[in-house]
């Protein structure tokens, strides 16, 4: 385990830098010493608003969210077998833009929007659970095949959505499709289960190293690989429903940060689950950054800065590990 220590010190470090910058940069800057400042309990009043009521619950709202979904994607890796696989791909993030955009179009507020997206995403993640069960088993391949067709039937019901919405709404449901960390509230139920998923992780490492080798190698080692891979998929389920409840649909965070994790740091799941935590929010709260200051006053939504920052990524990724 010692050798864990070290990757996690410096994730944590990298993690607590992105915070502060996140924090300290906006419309109105603010220097280490007034940021130490309002820390300590003095300061300008402004700058105490701006910290305390704007700007921290959003990044870390921001983290909290990038950490989810790279844990969530983490996870969905080893129980697919499959490195290109992410939060998304079993439709959990069609099923909740289908919920939220069914109340923004109801009129509803915010409130119940988030509560609609977590509903879609659950009833998506109990629909493509039961078609891949059928009559039977299920197997990474088969889950993986209902999860993509039940993702294309999400998207053909999103797409009719906005064709017959009302003109006047679509801004607001094309921005939240997008991933946008402005409807994030509260940070703290986010961040809860983050860290709940984190330590009820820990001592699953060594029969998630087992499991990603294969079925056959994990049940030969005595490991219980039903239950096992149901508690993965309902848990990455959960963190994914969290995450699009909270900011919307947000992309390649899920797919783009456990494989740069384990093109560095190997596939030690007992290292990699929580450096994606670590990881995933740093650099969600880092392309916040990026949404609010590319063209201020206009803010960007987030999934369009994750997306053009994981594309080229990712195709980085993928040519080395040729």
């Amino acid at each position: 385990m010692l050798r864990l220590a070290p990757p996690l010190i410096a994730l944590s470090l990298l993690a607590v830098l992105a915070i502060i910058v996140a924090v300290a940069i906006g419309s109105v800057p603010i220097n280490p010493a007034q940021l130490w400042a309002v820390i300590t309990g003095e300061g300008e009043p402004l700058h105490r608003t701006l910290i305390f009521e704007l700007r921290a619950p959003r990044v870390l709202a921001a983290f909290a969210v990038g950490g989810l979904l790279a844990v969530a994607g983490a996870l969905m890796q080893v129980l697919l077998r499959n490195p290109l696989a992410d939060p998304y791909v079993l439709g959990l993030s069609g099923g909740a833009a289908v919920g939220a955009l069914t109340a923004m179009l109801a009129g509803l507020g915010m409130a119940m929007v988030s509560g609609g997206a977590f509903i879609g995403a659950l009833f998506s993640t109990l629909l493509v659970f039961g078609l891949a069960h059928g009559t039977g088993s299920w197997t990474p391949t088969r889950l993986l095949l209902t999860g993509v067709v039940v993702a294309s039937g999400w998207g053909a019901l999103v797409t009719f959505m906005l064709a017959v919405g009302p003109t006047e709404q679509l801004p607001g449901m094309l921005y939240w499709l997008m991933g946008d960390m402005a409807y994030a509230r509260s940070p703290w139920l986010a961040l809860s289960v983050l860290g709940v998923a984190v330590l009820a992780a820990a001592p699953l490492g060594r029969s998630l190293n087992v499991l990603a080798r294969g079925h056959m190698q994990a049940q030969a080692l005595g490991v219980a690989v039903r239950p096992l891979e149901w508690g993965v998929y309902v848990a990455a389920s959960l963190l994914t429903a969290v995450a699009v409840t909270t900011a919307g649909s947000i992309g390649f965070i899920g797919l783009v940060v456990p494989h740069m994790l384990r093109l560095v740091l190997g596939n030690d799941q007992r290292l990699i689950l929580p450096a994606a935590a670590l990881a995933g929010g740093a650099l969600l709260a880092l392309a916040d950054v990026l949404a609010r200051t590319l063209i201020a006053p206009e803010q960007l939504p987030v999934g369009v800065i994750t997306a053009m920052l994981g594309v080229p990524l990712f195709l980085y990724l993928l040519h080395r590990s040729k």
